[in-house]
């Protein structure tokens, strides 16, 4: 493909048609108005020259949503090069390419597929920005995608330590019993696998830096415990370990771009499973930071591993720290899935990755850290429960619960993510997915760079 020229493809709207139509020759207008083109957003049109080789594409777009311009051409064009063919800024561009890009995603792990794809020619000056989201959101997807018989704590630490490899950075594990003394939380969610819990932690950067924190929940399987799960409920539950994929993702771009900040990632994988040792509800266990939980809920495990990472976070002191993770259906039910519940203790924080979110298309959703309701984490006999036993506000109490485990005086953000496309969608193939990440991604460049 890159021996021919690239092809052209032309963004229209109803608004540029007509003038667009007037670079054409008569016979391209003829063939427009036989197959009755309409400037439709998400139409595309194929045009022959005289000797009917493909020599444009028209594609109909809603220029307020760049992203989604060329993101369903990659399943639906011959496999050729193409290039954008447009006279919108940079930005603009930028996101479209990027779109194409997310568009050209295939999990092919237990696929043979050797079928050729489209590829799009980026320009110099935008390929290194494209292809870093691209990239990063190409991790989330694959390790979110892999099933459990291949992504479990092991392999976690696998991807881990490529990552660490592969930009130079510091990795580290505690694993199994060893993490019983200083990192119980995770052990004791942990031990009932026979794949034993770890705590992955990568380091990155120059120690005058900034210091920034990623925290990603790592259960790689989550039967629900001793509270078990249906089965049509721990059908996705590969997915459980979406926000370590997600902090892993952000890491990646934090240093494919060089940001200068000193990076901390810490990431409790563990597989939530049901053995003779698997903690119980009623049980009450210990924490890194010294507070007690009363377990109402082994379903409620990945609060319980990122308490211990959050305080290990905090320890650091850096001056921000972001968590991600698949925590709560109550986020799902709220907001959908499209959307991530952002919680922060700093409104400044929120509003700007809010804005990023609104600017990049990578939607997300601020929600209240509502103080009163701590009172339904109320234990008797322990500092808090794991789970409240109304079924109100679950995602509120949640990242008042996380919220429990972070100093007052860090800037902290969380997302409680679905990390999932239910069904195919331009650019959002079924499966795993990047939420938030392109947009915590800009507040950090914007801040430190």
């Amino acid at each position: 493909m890159s021996d021919q020229p690239s092809i052209p493809i032309i963004p229209v709207t109803a608004d540029s048609l007509e003038t667009t139509r007037k670079q054409f020759t008569v016979a391209q207008n003829d063939w427009l108005q036989s197959i009755d083109f309409k400037p439709e957003p998400g139409n595309h049109a194929l045009l022959p020259d005289a000797d009917g080789k493909l020599t444009a594409v028209l594609v109909a777009v809603n220029v307020d949503a760049p992203l989604q311009v060329l993101a369903g051409l990659p399943s639906q064009l011959p496999a050729a090069s193409y290039h954008l063919h447009c006279e919108h800024d940079d930005d603009w561009q930028r996101q479209a390419m990027l779109g194409w890009q997310l568009g050209a995603y295939r999990f092919q792990r237990y696929l043979d597929n050797d079928k050729p794809m489209p590829e799009l020619v980026l320009p110099e000056a935008l390929r290194d920005v494209v292809m870093r989201a691209s990239a990063a959101t190409a991790l989330v997807r694959d390790l979110i995608n892999t099933p459990t018989e291949d992504m479990g704590p092991e392999q976690l630490e696998l991807a881990t330590r490529l990552l660490a490899d592969e930009y130079g950075a510091v990795f580290g594990a505690v694993i199994g019993s060893d993490l019983e003394t200083h990192y119980p939380a995770i052990h004791v969610v942990g031990r009932a696998s026979h794949r034993a819990p770890r705590l992955l932690r990568l380091s990155w950067g120059d120690k005058k830096h900034p210091k920034v924190a990623l925290v990603g929940k790592g259960v790689c399987f989550d039967t629900g415990g001793l509270n078990i799960k249906g089965g049509s409920g721990m059908l996705k539950m590969k997915k459980d370990m979406g926000g370590a994929a997600h902090a892993l993702g952000l890491a990646r771009m934090i240093m494919d771009a060089r940001l200068p900040i000193r990076l901390e990632v810490y990431i409790p994988a563990v597989e939530n499973a049901i053995a003779g040792n698997a903690y119980r509800p009623g049980d009450v266990i210990r924490t890194r930071k010294g507070l007690s939980i009363e377990i109402t809920n082994t379903d409620a495990e990945g609060r319980i591993v990122l308490a211990d990472a959050l305080t290990l976070a905090c320890e650091h002191e850096p001056e921000l720290i972001i968590d991600f993770a698949t925590l709560t259906g109550a986020a799902r039910i709220a907001l959908g899935s499209d959307l991530p519940a952002l919680f922060s203790n700093d409104i400044e924080l929120a509003e700007e990755i809010h804005g990023h979110g609104d600017e990049l298309e990578d939607p997300l959703w601020p929600m209240p850290l509502y103080q009163p309701y701590l009172r339904m984490l109320k234990s008797n006999i322990a500092s808090h429960v794991n789970s409240a036993s109304s079924g109100f506000a679950g995602c509120i109490t949640a990242a008042l619960f996380l919220q429990q485990f972070v100093d007052q005086d860090i800037s902290w953000c969380h997302f409680d993510t679905y990390g999932w496309n239910d069904g195919e969608r331009p650019g959002r193939p079924a499966g795993g997915e990047a939420m938030g990440m392109r947009a915590s991604f800009a507040m950090l460049a914007q801040r430190y760079a």
